[in-house]
């Protein structure tokens, strides 16, 4: 065997072992990510937010499943789902049975487009190129409303363009949500407005963190953006990071905690917990839940 054809059965080796290890493993590599954030008024309380996004459940993913209804052992005080939750039309179960004992805990949620529509096959180099205004095709439509009403009935709050506050641990946190900005359904205006003196905190919620959807959250004074949909990448190369956002954030941005302008502004974009099943692969991005820690200022640093 020449040298040429040496190196393209080494290459072809390599491009099989890591699929293998992306598909066999990775994907089902859960992590808990944990953060502390002070944004809280100084003396105030710590409170523990779970954020959960991009499960993308199908029927017969019992290791996804068993390891997101175990998150309940954090205790968090509050839970916020930023969506994708759904991959077929028979995941509502599913989902419900994932939650668990987390939908005991206050929570609050918005829509992602999977949530709406089953993913569609395609071709994953069209990530790689600019972004297109073409429609993007969608698959069939999913069980979005019941999913919705399951999470109502125990008490979640649908944030999809409302805004509303709640008491937790003593402490007044505004919270506003508006719909999936990826497909331009968002529709800010809707909620906007600066956010009341008497709030302790303010987090705003969107699937997809669209840069000119973060800037009007931080601009009306919210103190934490919450978001998924990157999946962080899904696909990172060691030592540059993700390749692509599948949307308007820059690479560096694609998970994780992240300062937002000049305003003491934050955003945090979960990497999700799940693939589409048409992409069933992740590497050097391993699926993953955060365990979020507001802690309050120093007492001589302003509130954003």
């Amino acid at each position: 065997m020449g040298v040429i054809p040496r190196a393209v059965a080494g290459l072809a080796l390599a491009t099989a072992g890591s699929i293998a290890y992306a598909w066999g493993y990775e994907r089902k590599a859960f992590r808990l990510r944990e953060v502390e954030l002070p944004v809280l008024p100084p003396g105030a309380p710590t409170l523990r937010v779970l954020h959960l996004s991009d499960l993308h459940i199908t029927p017969g993913q019992p290791w996804k499943v068993d390891w997101v209804r175990g998150l309940a052992r954090l205790r968090p005080d509050f839970v916020v789902n930023t969506g994708d939750n759904l991959a077929a039309v028979r995941g509502v179960p599913e989902v419900l049975k994932a939650m668990g004992p987390l939908l005991d805990v206050p929570g609050a949620f918005v829509p992602g487009s999977n949530d709406w529509f089953a993913p569609v096959a395609k071709n994953p180099a069209g990530y790689l190129k600019p972004r297109s205004t073409t429609p993007r095709p969608h698959g069939d439509p999913l069980p979005w409303g019941e999913l919705r009403n399951a999470f109502t009935d125990r008490g979640w709050l649908d944030l999809t363009h409302r805004r509303t506050t709640v008491s937790l641990q003593g402490l007044s946190v505004e919270l506003a949500g508006v719909s999936d900005a990826h497909l331009q359904a968002d529709h800010y205006p809707r909620i906007a407005g600066r956010v009341s003196p008497d709030s302790d905190v303010a987090i705003g919620l969107s699937h997809s963190p669209e840069p000119r959807l973060v800037d009007c959250f931080v601009a009306d004074g919210f103190d934490l953006v919450m978001s998924g949909h990157t999946h962080g990448g899904q696909l990172r190369v060691p030592g540059y990071g993700a390749l692509v956002t599948n949307c308007g954030l820059e690479r560096r941005r694609a998970r994780g905690l992240s300062a937002w302008g000049s305003n003491g502004g934050w955003l945090h974009v979960s990497a999700g917990l799940g693939t589409s099943p048409y992409a069933p692969v992740r590497f050097a991005c391993p699926p993953e839940a955060t365990l979020l820690s507001l802690v309050a200022r120093p007492a001589d640093r302003p509130g954003g």
